[in-house]
């Protein structure tokens, strides 16, 4: 038995900070909370205690140390990507992300679900990272946003890519991917239905997938207990993501009412990513994206407000390395900016991206619950930026940050 005593601990339903904070922890699981230590005592001194972080959209296997965007799709083969993604990961879990969605690479990996693998490295105790929930490939058509090839607008025939490796057109050939994704371990669906910023072809919010394609995806996660992500800006695409079924929109950027309102009533989840809007560095890229961003970041700063105050189900994520990967929490910083309150956004990174993910085994510090515990030097509830300065990381019982 290891018990941790703070200063206070968070009790995400009650909203308040319970002082002090007293959690007893055996193996990997949380055995009580508050009352009389029991066993070897960790003392955390002034730090508040929080349920694990979750982020639930990275790409682990992007971004870090050593990438260049215009060479490494053509020069990183599936070895050094695995390579980059461990320091990507330890550096999430050390920022106090103890569960993460990677939501779809879109890469060349001859057919290699890699986030897959590395979810297993780190389950296994080989690397330190979050508990990765991976979608393997994202589903997007020929020069949709997701296509590798159409961000760095290559020649034809330059990185050719598979139905397996996401790059599907039509209903069989979308059922044949999405069925490829979970044969190799995928625990949810990524598909790309509108454009984005960062696109070549044609406008951000424009529908890449037609509603039929759509229901086929949706049809075939659904039916094997899988749930879908959809990247979406415009809100037309939204309506029809949500219609299709889809369980929680990507970014939605250019929501407007009707959407926002479709979303309330199906109950689908919305990760909005906004930080990357004051952080995304699109100086070096092409006259016509930096255009896009331009018009599109101020109405992602308004999107987000409008869809907390409907009533829409928030999860954080970050769209790392969009944001680098290991500042996850300055999406927990951005969202109060918008004009979300404090607890509202310390809920939407745990008990909801616990109800996003479908399960009840994290998001609270509870008995029974998994030990996932971070530990920040002040209140988060008064000044969310604390969140920033995770002093102490605690996943399934073992401490990996303690300072």
């Amino acid at each position: 038995m290891l018990t941790l005593r703070a200063a206070g601990l968070l009790d995400v339903d009650s909203g308040e900070i319970v002082r002090p904070g007293v959690l007893r922890v055996e193996d990997d699981r949380i055995a009580g909370v508050g009352g009389t230590p029991d066993g070897e005592v960790l003392d955390l001194g002034d730090l508040v205690l929080l349920p694990g972080l979750m982020d639930m959209e990275v790409n682990l296997l992007m971004g870090g140390r050593g990438e260049t965007a215009a060479y490494s799709p053509v020069q990183d083969d599936p070895p050094l990507r695995m390579l980059r993604a461990v320091g990507n990961a330890r550096r999430t879990l050390r920022a106090g992300f103890t569960t993460v969605r990677n939501l779809g690479l879109f890469v060349k990996t001859g057919g290699y679900l890699l986030d897959v693998a590395l979810a297993r490295a780190i389950d296994a105790g080989w690397i330190d990272g979050p508990r990765v929930v991976p979608a393997g490939h994202a589903i997007t058509p020929t020069g949709g946003h997701l296509d590798p090839t159409m961000f760095a607008a290559f020649a034809p025939g330059v990185l050719p890519l598979t139905v397996e490796e996401g790059i599907a057109n039509g209903v069989d050939e979308v059922r044949k991917s999405v069925r490829y994704q979970i044969k190799h371990g995928a625990k949810l669906i990524k598909v790309c239905v509108s454009g984005g910023v960062m696109s070549h072809t044609g406008l951000p919010g424009a529908q890449h997938y037609s509603d039929e394609e759509l229901r086929a995806i949706v049809d075939e996660a659904h039916r094997r207990g899988l749930r879908v992500a959809a990247h979406t800006h415009g809100a037309d695409a939204v309506r029809a993501a949500v219609g299709a079924g889809i369980d929680c929109i990507e970014h939605g950027f250019l929501v407007d009412g009707d959407a926002i309102a479709l979303m309330v009533e199906r109950g689908t989840f919305l990760v909005p990513t906004t930080a990357l809007a004051d952080g995304m560095d699109v100086s070096n890229a092409a006259p016509e994206l930096r255009e896009k961003a331009e018009q599109m970041f101020p109405r992602a700063r308004e999107s987000v407000r409008a869809a907390y105050e409907a009533g829409v189900r928030i999860a954080v994520g970050t769209d790392a390395p969009a944001i680098p990967h290991g500042r996850n929490a300055n999406e927990l910083v951005a969202l109060v900016s918008r004009g979300m309150p404090p607890l509202a956004v310390l809920r939407a990174a745990t008990v909801t991206a616990a109800e996003l993910l479908d399960v009840t085994d994290r998001g609270r510090l509870g008995e029974g619950l998994l030990a996932d515990v971070v530990g920040v030097p002040g209140d988060p509830l008064r000044d969310i930026t604390v969140t920033q300065d995770v002093r102490f990381v605690m996943k399934g019982g073992k401490v990996y940050v303690h300072r």
